[in-house]
C-alpha cells in the first residue's frame, strides 16, 4: 500500500543545509498532511520525519475482523501449525484492508505483490513437515506482509519496513481501545443487540448441534472432525492465543492506517573519491579474479586427480575447503560493490562508463565465483551424500548468484527498483525452497547415493522430517525401517486435528500404515547396534558412520 501525498524523497538525494532543509521541511508540511512541522530554522529530526500522522477512526470492519482472528488463533493454533496459519493470517489481511481503505490509501502493484508472496509463503507450513523451513516462511511471511503495509522502496525502507509492525503493537491496542469507546457511548443499543444476536447463534448452534450428533452418528464423526477440540485445561494457553491473535491483528491495521515513513530517512551519499582511487583496487581485484577463473579452467580440463596430487588434499576436502572460500568471496564482492558505489564519483559520462565497466567486470567473474562455488558443494555431496546444512547454503549461493545478475540489471536500466526487487527475489527463493521440500531433496539424493554406491548414513536420517518418508521407503529391508525409525516415532505422539496437519504429515502416515516397520531392528545410532548387529536379515557393514549391503 502507499499514499501519493506523501513526498518520498530517494536515498541518493544530498542533504541540504540547516537553512534549505528547514524550508524544505516547512514546504513539504504545507502540501504533506503526515508531516509533523519542525520549529522554525532548524530541521526536522529523522524521528519526525519517519512518525505517521494520527490514524483514522478504527473501522468497524476492522474491529469485528480482529476479533474473529482472536477467536481463530485460540481455536487453530493450539495443536500445531499447518492450513490454521494461513486462515488466521487470512482475517488479519481483512483487518488491514479496511483499516487502509478507511484511512484513504490505495491497493498498488506491489502492495499486491508483498500481499500475494506473504500469503503464498504460507502455504510452506500446510505442505511441509520440517520446522526449519517452515520457520523461514513464516519468517519471510511477516516481512512480506509488513512491506505491503508500508508500501516501501528505498533501501532503508525495505529493510525497517519489514519490521516496522513492532511499533504498533501497543499502538494498535489503544487505537482500538479508543474506537470501542466511542463506538459504544454513541450506539449502546446496537451494540446491545449484536451481543444478543450472537448469543442467541451460538446457543441454538451448540443446542441443535448436539441433538444432530446424537441422532447420527456419521454427523457427529464429521462435526467432531470439523470442530477444535478445546478443554478447560487449555484455557491458559488458549487466551494466551487469543491475545497473540488480536494483537497481532490490531497491529496489522493500525500499521496499515498510519504507516511509519521509512522511505524519508536520507542516506547521506559517500563523498565521491578520485577516480584512481576507487578504481585501481577494482581493477586489480579483477584480475585476481580472472587468475583464479584461469586456475578452475586448468583444472577442469587436466583432471582432479593431478591437483589433488599436488596439493596433498583428498578429494572431499578439496571440494569442501574449496566451497566455504567461495562463498565468503561472493559475500565480500557485495559488499566490495556497495561501497564502490557509495564513493565512486558520477558526475560526468566517462565517471559513470568507468564504473559499469569495472563493476560489471567484477559482477561477471562473480558470476563464474559461484558456479565454481556451486561445483565445489556437488562435488562434496558426491562424496559424502546431502545434508541440511549442504543444500541450504548452497541455495544461498544461488540466491546471491541471483542479487548479482539484478545489480548487473540496474546499473543498465537505473537502480530504482533495485530494493524492492532483491527483497522480493528472497522471498521468492524463501517459498521455492520450501516448495521444494529440502528434506525430501536430502533423502532422495542419499538414496540414490545408495543405489549407485551401496553406501548411506542411516542415523542422519532420525533428524529428517516426515517430507523424507516417501524417498527413504524405497530402501531395501532392513534399511528402511531404521531410516523410517525417527519418522514412526514422532508421529506416533501426535494426533492432530486437519487444520494442524501438513500435507507431508499425511503421506508420511500412509506409508507407514501401509507397510508398516517390520521391527525394531538396532540401527546405526542406537546403542545396541554393535551388540546386537546380527539381528539383520542379511549381512550389514559399519564404516564411518554409514552402512551398505555386503562387507
Amino acid at each position: 500500500m502507499s499514499d501519493e501525498r506523501s513526498a518520498e524523497p530517494t536515498a541518493s538525494e544530498p542533504e541540504p543545509g540547516a537553512k534549505q532543509a528547514a524550508e524544505a521541511e516547512r514546504s513539504r508540511a504545507s502540501t504533506d498532511p503526515w508531516a509533523t512541522p519542525a520549529p522554525r530554522g532548524e530541521p526536522a529530526s529523522w524521528a519526525a520525519r519517519v512518525r505517521p500522522r494520527p490514524p483514522a477512526a478504527v473501522h468497524a470492519a476492522t474491529l469485528w475482523a480482529s476479533l474473529a482472528t482472536g477467536v481463530l488463533s485460540a481455536l487453530l493454533l493450539g495443536e500445531g501449525l499447518g492450513v490454521n496459519l494461513l486462515i488466521v493470517a487470512l482475517a488479519t489481511s481483512i483487518a488491514a484492508y479496511f483499516a487502509a481503505r478507511q484511512a484513504g490509501r490505495r491497493l498498488r502493484p506491489w502492495t499486491w505483490v508483498w500481499a500475494a508472496g506473504g500469503l503464498a509463503l504460507l502455504v510452506v507450513p500446510a505442505l511441509r513437515d520440517a520446522g526449519w523451513s517452515t520457520f523461514l516462511a513464516v519468517a519471510a511471511a511477516l516481512a512480506a506482509g509488513s512491506l505491503a503495509l508500508h508500501g516501501s522502496r528505498t533501501w532503508p525502507g525495505i529493510l525497517l519496513g519489514s519490521l516496522g509492525l513492532l511499533n504498533s503493537l501497543v499502538l494498535g491496542v489503544g487505537w482500538a481501545w479508543r474506537g470501542v469507546r466511542d463506538r459504544m457511548s454513541h450506539s449502546r443499543a446496537r451494540w446491545g443487540t449484536a451481543m444478543r444476536t450472537f448469543a442467541a447463534a451460538a446457543v441454538l448452534l451448540i443446542v441443535f448441534g448436539a441433538l444432530f450428533a446424537g441422532a447420527d452418528a456419521a454427523f457427529a464423526d464429521l462435526l467432531a472432525a470439523l470442530t477444535p477440540d478445546v478443554s478447560v485445561a487449555d484455557g491458559p494457553w488458549r487466551l494466551l492465543l487469543f491475545l497473540f491473535g488480536i494483537v497481532g491483528a490490531l497491529a496489522a491495521a493500525h500499521t496499515a492506517a498510519a504507516p511509519m515513513r521509512w522511505d524519508l530517512l536520507a542516506v547521506r551519499p559517500g563523498k565521491a573519491r578520485a577516480r584512481w582511487e576507487w578504481a585501481l583496487p577494482l581493477i586489480v581485484l579483477n584480475l585476481l579474479f580472472s587468475m583464479f577463473i584461469a586456475v578452475q579452467l586448468a583444472v577442469l580440463l587436466g583432471g582432479y586427480d593431478q591437483v589433488l596430487e599436488k596439493t596433498g588434499l583428498t578429494y572431499a576436502e578439496y571440494a569442501r575447503q574449496g566451497f566455504w572460500q567461495l562463498l565468503g568471496a561472493t559475500l565480500l564482492t557485495l559488499l566490495v560493490i556497495a561501497l564502490a558505489l557509495r564513493w565512486a564519483p558520477r558526475t560526468g559520462p566517462r565517471d559513470r562508463t568507468l564504473i559499469r565497466g569495472v563493476l560489471g567486470t567484477l559482477c561477471l567473474l562473480t558470476l563464474v565465483v559461484v558456479a565454481a562455488a556451486l561445483r565445489r558443494m556437488d562435488l562434496y555431496v558426491d562424496a559424502y551424500g546431502l545434508t541440511r546444512l549442504r543444500i541450504s547454503v548452497a541455495a544461498m549461493e544461488l540466491w546471491l548468484g541471483l542479487v548479482i545478475v539484478l545489480i548487473m540489471a540496474a546499473g543498465a536500466f537505473g537502480a530504482q527498483w533495485l530494493p524492492r526487487a532483491v527483497a522480493a527475489s528472497a522471498a521468492a527463493a524463501v517459498l521455492a525452497f520450501g516448495l521444494m521440500s529440502p528434506d525430501a531433496m536430502v533423502a532422495e539424493r542419499n538414496v540414490q547415493r545408495y543405489e549407485s554406491t551401496g553406501k548411506i548414513d542411516v542415523s542422519y536420517f532420525h533428524e529428517l522430517s516426515a517430507d523424507a518418508a516417501p524417498a527413504l521407503d524405497r530402501l531395501p529391508e532392513p534399511l528402511r525401517s531404521c531410516a523410517l525409525k525417527g519418522i514412526a516415532e514422532d508421529l506416533a505422539g501426535e494426533d492432530n486435528p486437519w487444520y494442524a496437519t501438513s500435507w507431508g504429515q499425511s503421506r508420511a502416515r500412509e506409508i507407514l500404515a501401509e507397510r508398516k516397520i517390520i521391527r525394531p531392528y538396532p540401527c546405526p545410532g542406537d546403542r545396541s547396534y554393535e551388540r546386537d548387529r546380527d539381528a539383520y536379515d542379511g549381512e550389514a557393514t559399519k564404516t564411518d558412520g554409514e552402512i551398505g549391503p555386503g562387507s
